[in-house]
């Protein structure tokens, strides 16, 4: 008999009934240190003081009216990612899912109303994960996700990850636009060359081509910048943006150029709970918060600290672990055993992580966490590397 919960995720054996910053504690009453952080969703750890205020307030005054009606709260955050950001306009969504669905469709208006219909393409890269939504998996073109669900929506081509001189190839007077992650999260947090990432910018310049980044799991501040494409000093044309940015509610956006976006009129597209104030005054908090100077240094000094002690980890623990990968927080342990062992030797350590392709196990704490629990977190992980050793 199938259950009430359409059984569509492996799920580990733990419930959890309530969060502190870096910590979650189970029914038993287990404390976890928790460096999955929601995947990524957790960007202020649980149950933040401020963001916890935000949402009661609002809740406390309207939680939906639809975009029938000016939303302040909308305004608000729109306002704010774009005095920070390369974006003259923003399109609030409730996941990075809608948000890839909204950049596909924006590439291909822009073009359509440039009268150059036929500029359809996308190209994309292998290892690529933009959602689970039909035009998304398309994207990302894997087996993993595309089987059993055709015919997939055409238009895009994919790539080898990181090589330009196949982009250069590959560009014609079909292509719309280059949809890229500049690190890859899902994918085994593969990040992208500054030099590829200016690269692909060049190209875009040259060709009229639209540069679409996916800063969906790398943004936020993740990586120590608000987004992580300001490494390579360029902007994109086009940004999907959400995890983060709501701190574990539901809330995402598209960022794009007045160019880019010029052909997105009323009418063109919509969202009946895009943009409803209660996400959006946290969503506001949160930019409040992270964009902060000298907030983002902080990331950048733990995410220096933090890899400095994985790299020790994998020296003590080279049958376990191969490499580190990453940059601020946004790290993966690469294994040699594999890597859903690690996960689950986590549990029995009490400390959370998230599996990854490229066999890793992916380290996306809350950017709050301390150094004390860094060093915790570390210990942790050497108990489950200890544990993986001893069952082998």
């Amino acid at each position: 008999m199938i259950p009430s919960v359409l059984p569509t995720y492996n799920r580990a054996p733990l419930t959890f009934v309530k969060g502190e910053g870096s910590w979650l504690i189970a029914e038993d009453g287990r404390r976890y240190l928790d460096l999955a952080a929601g995947i990524a969703v957790n960007a202020l750890g649980h149950a933040h003081p401020a963001l916890v205020q935000t949402l009661t307030e609002q809740a406390g005054r309207v939680w939906h009216v639809s975009n029938l009606y000016q939303i302040p709260q909308q305004q608000a955050l729109a306002d704010a990612l774009v005095e920070k950001t390369f974006a003259d306009t923003v399109f609030v969504t409730n996941s990075g899912t809608e948000a890839a669905e909204l950049a596909i469709k924006m590439a291909r208006k822009f073009w359509y109303e440039q009268g150059a219909p036929e500029r359809v393409e996308i190209i994309t890269f292998q290892g690529a994960f933009h959602g689970r939504s039909s035009g998304a998996i398309a994207a990302a073109g894997s087996e993993k996700m595309t089987k059993g669900f055709g015919p997939l929506l055409p238009g895009f081509v994919h790539l080898p990850f990181g090589d330009l001189e196949a982009v250069k190839a590959a560009l014609n007077d079909r292509t719309a636009a280059i949809m890229v992650e500049p690190i890859q999260g899902e994918g085994g947090i593969r990040a992208l060359d500054d030099a590829f990432l200016r690269g692909l910018r060049d190209l875009c310049d040259t060709t009229g081509t639209l540069l679409i980044l996916d800063e969906v799991q790398c943004g936020m501040g993740r990586t120590g910048r608000l987004f992580a494409h300001e490494w390579a000093g360029i902007t994109p044309d086009i940004m999907m943006v959400a995890k983060g940015i709501g701190g574990g509610f539901p809330l995402g956006a598209v960022l794009a150029t007045e160019r880019a976006a010029g052909g997105m009129v009323a009418g063109s597209h919509g969202s009946t709970y895009g943009g409803n104030p209660l996400a959006c005054a946290v969503g506001t908090k949160v930019m409040e918060i992270i964009a902060d100077d000298a907030f983002l240094a902080e990331v950048r000094r733990k995410g220096a600290l933090f890899r400095q002690r994985l790299e020790g980890l994998v020296a003590a623990h080279p049958e376990v672990f191969e490499e580190v990968r990453g940059t601020g927080l946004i790290l993966g342990l690469k294994c040699r055993v594999t890597n859903t062992d690690v996960v689950q030797a986590g549990y029995g350590a009490e400390v959370l992580t998230v599996p990854a392709a490229d066999n890793v196990i992916r380290l996306l704490p809350a950017l709050t966490i301390s150094d004390e629990e860094i060093a915790e977190a570390v210990a942790r992980l050497d108990r489950a590397a200890s544990a993986v050793e001893a069952a082998a």
